[in-house]
Order: structure tokens, then sequence, then C-alpha cells
């Protein structure tokens, strides 16, 4: 677990995922590996696939003219994913990085983003929520299916703008999930120094209010300039706004579990909450 890898894909927010992705290589103190993957347009079908509907006579001229033009297409795809990784080493270097890396591959993200978990520390994504529809729902799945599959913490970018957090904040339901991942928080390079406050979404009950209390103990206890807040209402509802509200902010959670806050990190309301938060999310195992 040595490596910070940035998705890229060169669409609005990419350079706040190379930004978010130097920051994370600075603060752990690992290397930076820029990672760009050329999937098939899967609107596009195979060459093979019009063979059916082509008449005898001009079935083989037509087949090699497409299959020229995937070539081609192939060809600039290539070449326009290794211009996009130089720049992008370029923008991590002024950023401060020393020597970024970069990946440039083909096949499906998911498949390579697995190939590269023995040796990630932090996964960098965009989540391109101003995407047209049709492009919003295929992003989105791509952030979910990594968010889902991966046992490494995930960071997904959600605008198109890099600003350093100068606090974060802690979704925190008092659950298992959710006192490891208070654990986990103490214990990380990378969100050290930052204040950190400790949000609870639900009913103020005596035991909610104690595990608030403890969390922030164990915060206090490594160093952390920690607070916590108890409102009333539902997560989806009532922590969107109070993180917008925190400025420059950091969301945090854990991913695992049965809790209402996993509901809404690895659920169907995965890009609900990634919208509507718009800062970025730390999705921590």
């Amino acid at each position: 677990m040595n490596k910070v890898y940035a998705c890229i894909d060169g669409l609005a927010n990419t350079t706040a995922v190379i930004d978010w992705a130097a920051w994370s290589s600075l603060r752990l103190d690992v290397p930076l590996e820029l990672l760009h993957v050329l999937e098939r347009n899967p609107e596009r079908p195979q060459v093979t696939d019009y063979s059916g509907a082509i008449g005898l006579g001009t079935q083989e001229a037509l087949l090699e003219q497409l299959s020229v033009l995937d070539e081609q297409r192939g060809k600039l795809a290539q070449e326009a994913g290794r211009r996009l990784l130089a720049a992008a080493r370029e923008r991590a270097a002024a950023a401060g990085v020393s020597q970024p890396d970069g990946r440039l591959r083909h096949g499906d993200l998911l498949d390579t983003v697995l190939e590269m978990e023995p040796d990630a520390r932090l996964f960098v994504l965009g989540e391109h929520y101003h995407a047209s529809e049709a492009s919003k729902i295929h992003l989105d799945h791509h952030v979910e299916r990594v968010i889902r599959s991966v046992k490494r913490p995930v960071l997904v970018a959600t605008g198109e703008q890099f600003d350093a957090p100068r606090r974060v904040v802690m979704a925190f339901d008092g659950s298992p999930t959710a006192r490891k991942t208070v654990e986990t928080v103490a214990r990380s390079p990378l969100l050290a120094g930052l204040p950190v406050l400790v949000a609870m979404a639900g009913v103020d009950t005596t035991l909610a209010r104690q595990r608030l209390k403890e969390a922030r103990q164990a915060l206090t206890a490594a160093g952390f300039d920690a607070e916590v807040e108890l409102v009333a209402g539902e997560p989806e509802e009532v922590l969107p706004a109070l993180v917008q509200a925190q400025g420059a902010a950091l969301l945090v959670m854990g991913a695992y579990g049965h809790s209402r806050i996993r509901q809404l990190i690895v659920g169907s309301t995965t890009t609900t909450l990634l919208r509507l938060s718009k800062v970025p999310v730390l999705i921590l195992r």
C-alpha cells in the first residue's frame, strides 16, 4: 500500500482529481500514479455487428472501412490519453509531487483498479454530476462500482475546482463501523492537523450523546481539535446542508456495515449525497 492512484478521464473535473491526488500524495508521503483507462464506448458496436445488414456486393469493402475507422479512433484515443497523462504529470509536479508517474491502460476501469489495489494507499476519482444525463449515469456507475469493490480508501472529487480542506466533517451514526472510522481518522496522516466535526443525524438520545462524546475523546486524544453536533432528521436530508455550511470541508465516512450512512454511500442513493453535499467525500476502510 504505497501509492496514491488518480483515475483521470479528461472531463471537467480532471484537474480537481489531479490536485486532490497531489495533495493526498504529499500528505501521505507516498508516490503518485496517474491512471487513464481507455474503455470501449458501449454505445458503439463492434464492426462485425454490421455483417448481417450489409449487402453481398458491398459487405467486404464497408467492413474494411469500418475497421480502418475503428483503428483510427483507437490511435487517436491513445494519443489523447498520452497527452492527458503528460499534462497531468506536469500539474502534479507543479504542486510539489516528486516524479509523478502515469499509466495508460486498455480495458475496464474497475478491473484496472482492482489490479492496482494491492499497491494502493488511496484511490482518487471524479464525480461528474454536471455531465449530460447519459454520461452522468455511466460515470456515477463507475464511482459506485469502485467504492463497492475495493478495500482501500476512495476519495471522490465532486467539483471542478480544488480547494484544500480546512475542516473534516465525519458522518457518524454510533455504529461499530462509524466507531472504526473514528479510529482510522485518529491515526491518519492524510487528515492530521485538520479540525474535525463529528456529525450525527437522528434522534437526540442519551446513547447518541454518549457515542459522540466517545468519538470526540478518541480524536482529542490523538491530537485533533474535535467538535460534535447532533442534528434531527434523516442523514440524506440534513447532512449535505451541514457539510456545505463548513466552507472548504472534506466529508469522511466508512464504507462497510449496515447503517444508514453505508446505504448513502454504497447504496442506491450514492450519487444523491455526492451531488447534494457538493464537497469531496473520503470513504474509509
